[in-house]
């Protein structure tokens, strides 16, 4: 596993592949104003692919 970054809802990292970012969008317009402004995403990468998941426990996988 190689660590990668964390990052704000709404700053979706460009390395992140259209689709899983498509997945990124999708849960983000799920959040109240309050969430969008607190919550972050932090990004791995195992075995080259993205993994990344909400403070809220959301995960999604590249």
């Amino acid at each position: 596993m190689q660590l990668g970054s964390r990052f704000s809802v709404g700053h979706t990292p460009g390395a992140i592949p259209a689709a899983l970012a498509a997945q990124i969008a999708h849960v983000e317009e799920s959040l109240t104003p309050d969430e969008r402004s607190t919550l972050r995403w932090t990004l791995t990468w195992l075995e080259n692919r993205p993994i990344v998941e909400l403070d809220n426990g959301v995960v999604l996988r590249g």
